[in-house]
C-alpha cells in the first residue's frame, strides 16, 4: 500500500506521519517512511538546492525538473523496491506537490507537468493521500515557529518565504485535486489539535481498509 501526505507549509505532515505508522504496525504493517524531495542520497543534494533560501532565482521550468529527477530515483530507489517487497510506503509529499505548488501556484501548464509525472511514475499512483488542510496563514506561522526555535532547517526554509498569494494559490491547487479525486484524496481539516487531527486520520485510514 501507497500512502502519501500533502498539504501546504506547516500544516503538520511530518507529526501525523508518525501517528499513522503508529496506527498501521498495530495493525500488522511494515512501514516504511519518505520523503519528497530528499528520499534518497542523491535527493538529499537536490532538496538542498531547492529549498535553499539563497536560491530564489531558480528558473520556475529549472524547479520543475529538479524535482522531476529527485523522483524518478526515488521511485526507482526506493518506492518501487518497498512496495515490490510488500511494504506500506509512507510518503511526505510526491507529484501532488509538483501539480500545485509548479503548476497552479508557479502557472506551468499542467500538461507539462502530467507528461514529467507520467513518464517518472509510469502506473505508480498512491492508493489513497491525505490532504492536510488550513488556512496558509496559520500554517506559515506554525512553520516560521518550528524555523525559528530550530526545530526546521533555516537553509531549507525557500518556499516559507514566498508570499502569502502564492501560498493560497497552493491551498486552492490542492482543494481543486481532491475535488477531482475525492477516493484518493481524503481532505483532513488541520487547524485543530494534533490528536484529533490524527484521530480523523486514523477513521480515515480504517474505512480505506475496510474497502480494500
Amino acid at each position: 500500500m501507497f500512502i502519501t501526505l500533502e498539504g501546504i507549509e506547516g500544516s503538520g505532515k511530518s507529526t501525523q506521519i508518525g501517528r499513522i505508522v503508529k496506527h498501521l504496525e498495530a495493525l500488522g504493517h511494515s512501514c516504511l517512511v519518505t520523503k519528497e524531495p530528499g528520499g534518497t542520497e542523491i535527493g538529499e543534494q537536490i532538496r538542498a538546492l531547492l529549498l535553499d533560501p539563497g536560491n530564489s532565482g531558480l528558473d520556475t521550468m529549472a524547479e520543475l525538473l529538479l524535482y522531476e529527477a529527485d523522483r524518478a530515483q526515488h521511485v526507482s530507489r526506493v518506492v518501487k523496491p518497498a512496495l515490490n517487497a510488500g511494504k506500506t510506503v509512507i510518503c511526505d509529499r510526491f507529484c501532488d506537490s509538483t501539480v500545485v505548488y509548479q503548476g497552479e501556484a508557479r502557472g506551468i501548464p499542467p500538461a507539462i507537468i502530467e507528461k514529467l509525472n507520467s513518464l517518472v511514475l509510469g502506473s505508480l499512483r498512491p492508493d489513497i493521500t491525505f490532504l492536510l488542510d488550513l488556512p496558509p496563514e496559520t500554517g506559515l506561522s506554525r512553520a516560521w515557529k518550528q524555523i525559528d526555535s530550530g526545530i526546521r532547517r533555516q537553509g531549507e526554509s525557500r518556499f516559507e518565504r514566498e508570499k502569502l498569494r502564492f501560498h493560497e494559490s497552493v491551498r486552492h491547487g490542492y482543494l481543486v485535486l481532491a475535488e477531482k479525486e475525492p477516493e484518493r484524496i481524503r481532505v483532513i481539516e488541520a487547524d485543530q489539535p494534533e490528536q484529533r487531527v490524527g484521530r480523523a486520520i486514523a477513521e480515515e485510514l480504517d474505512r480505506f481498509l475496510q474497502q480494500s
